[in-house]
């Protein structure tokens, strides 16, 4: 190979890595900013009977916030329960972390366990909590989600994306009506991105209204041969 043959290999793989996103530059950590997403809008569908559903949606939450959009985690049915301490990693982590911000609707227990907690409540609080989605939604709506977010602002002035943790888990627990979910889903602003998950059931309901439906497989889980829920990665 010549030298003039060297330097056109040179010069046509710069002018590649120049029509990159990243212009071939090595990723770095950079200071978060508060930015706008250009390409939000997408509804999204994590659903199965294997584990990852939250942590998925977690780490797009992180991944998001990280380049200073805001978002926020409204969960459902996760209340807390006795093989859960009174501390979530996921929590802890969140309040450290700019734009991101989260709520817990859950009850104690689990609906229809007989756990010795009120099914009633949790009809409750599933319901209130729902009422709270449909809040954060049309507040989105009213929000200009094509520009950036105060980090520290609350989930009223709007948000880019927002996770309803097991909303679908809710729904297979006939605590929130699917109709219902259907019309919220519907409902949102063009811009916002929003993820639901949880519940072992397809969400029949929501296939023709969602973008990005996962099935999240069990093939093997501890919790069979009576593992309980671990610190640090349950919870």
């Amino acid at each position: 190979m010549t030298e003039n043959d060297t330097n056109t290999t040179e010069t046509n793989r710069d002018e590649q890595l120049q029509r990159t996103p990243g212009k071939g530059r090595t990723p770095t950590v950079r200071p978060i900013e508060p930015d706008a997403p250009d390409e939000f809008g997408l509804v999204q569908l994590w659903w199965g009977d294997g584990k990852g559903k939250t942590t998925a949606a977690l780490g797009m939450g992180f991944r998001a916030a990280g380049h200073g959009y805001r978002v926020h985690m409204l969960q459902f049915m996760k209340g807390g329960a006795s093989s859960v301490e009174d501390v979530r990693g996921e929590y802890n982590a969140i309040d450290y972390f700019p734009g991101f911000t989260y709520e817990n609707t859950g009850n104690y227990g689990w609906h229809g366990f007989l756990d010795g907690s009120d099914d009633d409540e949790h009809v409750a609080k599933a319901k209130a909590g729902f009422a709270r989605a449909e809040e954060l939604v049309r507040a989105a709506g009213e929000a200009n989600l094509h520009e950036s977010l105060p980090l520290d602002g609350s989930p009223e002035a709007g948000v880019h994306m927002l996770i309803l943790d097991e909303i679908l888990y809710a729904v297979n627990r006939e605590l929130i009506d699917p109709e219902s979910v259907v019309e919220l889903v519907d409902s949102k602003p063009d811009s916002l991105e929003l993820v639901l998950t949880g519940g072992h059931r397809r969400p029949e309901y929501l296939l023709d209204h969602a973008n990005l439906i996962t099935n999240v497989q069990k093939e093997k889980h501890p919790i069979d041969d009576g593992q309980r829920a671990r610190k640090g990665t349950e919870y």
